[in-house]
């Protein structure tokens, strides 16, 4: 592969297969700063290579640890480059651009530039910042902006709307068997069928849109980062969903358990979840927030913002099926099922 071009204006010699991380870094003159691996049983190492004039990150290197690890990161690679063929505009600045392939202890890492901005979870986990309504509405509406731009820009054939990708399969894969979880699975199939009385078009899709995969800056999102579970087109509700749970399921995260949520009157940390459950189905500043910023998302792409509930019930179920941690992942499973129980009469009757 060829390195990118850095500060020389010129471009390292081109190699007939991929080289050695090390020797890849010594040739750019950048320094390396290794950001850790994820906790995953899958796990990948990032590597930022940063200008040494500028101390600002120029390239950044997924490496993967396991042969999973790395066909997710392959995965990534295809997404990332069938983006690049799309009509994306400024939009393009945000999303990682592939520079080549190194090689990582036997196995293929990725090179792509460098998406500017903070990472949103440095701020959502740092002292009061979800106990305060301003803070979460900027979070929320930075996404909405950067989601809708991305939806709009990607948008192709309009379809009944689709979240279930395998997850009933994948469900039943890896979780037990029994009467629980076909219960859970029948109410599943229910909110699929409800969600699917609407139609929107299919677009890029990040499918792990929380907020530890979101940069942002002076207010907007700046990068994104992580689109080894993304798509060129899929269904968009997916990340619409992904983001309003996973900003929810961590509210709790500095309570003691039984305590009070900062900020957050009706909501205490009583069980894995609670987060996710206040915004459902609780009251306050919080799930007024979480609902319509679903609702607004649907409307805006042609679906009922009625079924905001459906599309977030629905994303618990997917992360269920397809975290790699199973722990987390049964959690999930309980979660959804537990909300899903939940769902009165009347809006079965309502459907």
């Amino acid at each position: 592969m060829s390195s990118p071009e850095l500060f020389t204006g010129s471009f390292a010699p081109p190699y007939a297969a991929p080289v050695p991380l090390s020797e890849y870094v010594d040739s750019t003159g950048l320094h390396s700063v290794v950001l850790g691996t994820s906790k995953d049983m899958n796990a990948k190492v990032t590597v930022m290579l940063v200008s040494p004039e500028t101390n600002t990150p120029v390239l950044a290197v997924k490496a993967p640890t396991t042969d999973v690890a790395e066909q997710a990161i392959e995965l990534e690679e295809r997404v990332l480059l069938e983006l690049e063929r799309l009509p994306l505009g400024a939009l393009g600045e945000t999303i990682p651009r592939v520079v080549g392939t190194v090689e990582f202890e036997r196995r293929r890492a990725i090179v792509t530039t460098a998406v500017p901005g903070t990472v949103l979870s440095t701020t959502y986990i740092g002292g009061r910042h979800t106990s305060r309504p301003d803070n979460v509405s900027h979070d929320f509406a930075a996404l909405a902006g950067w989601l809708a731009a991305l939806q709009t820009a990607t948008s192709g054939a309009v379809r009944a709307v689709q979240m279930d990708c395998g997850v009933i399969d994948r469900l039943r894969e890896r979780h037990a068997p029994g009467a629980p979880l076909e219960q859970g699975i029948d109410r599943l199939r229910e909110i699929y069928r409800r969600l699917g009385r609407d139609a929107v078009p299919r677009t890029a899709v990040h499918g792990d849109l929380w907020f530890g995969n979101l940069l942002v800056d002076n207010g907007a999102v700046s990068g994104v980062v992580d689109w080894e579970a993304g798509t060129a087109s899929g269904e968009p509700t997916r990340d619409l969903a992904r983001f309003a749970i996973m900003y929810a399921l961590f509210l709790d995260r500095r309570t003691r358990v039984g305590g009070r949520v900062q900020g957050h009157a009706g909501l205490r940390r009583t069980h894995f979840g609670a987060g996710v459950e206040y915004a459902v189905y609780g009251e306050g500043w919080f799930p007024d927030i979480f609902r319509r910023f679903l609702s607004d998302g649907l409307a805006r792409l042609g679906a009922s913002p009625d079924r905001w509930r459906d599309a977030a019930l629905a994303g618990v179920a997917e992360v269920a099926a397809f975290t790699d941690d199973l722990e987390f992942a049964q959690r999930n499973l309980a979660l959804f099922q537990q909300l899903a129980g939940r769902v009165t009469a009347d809006e079965s009757a309502a459907s």
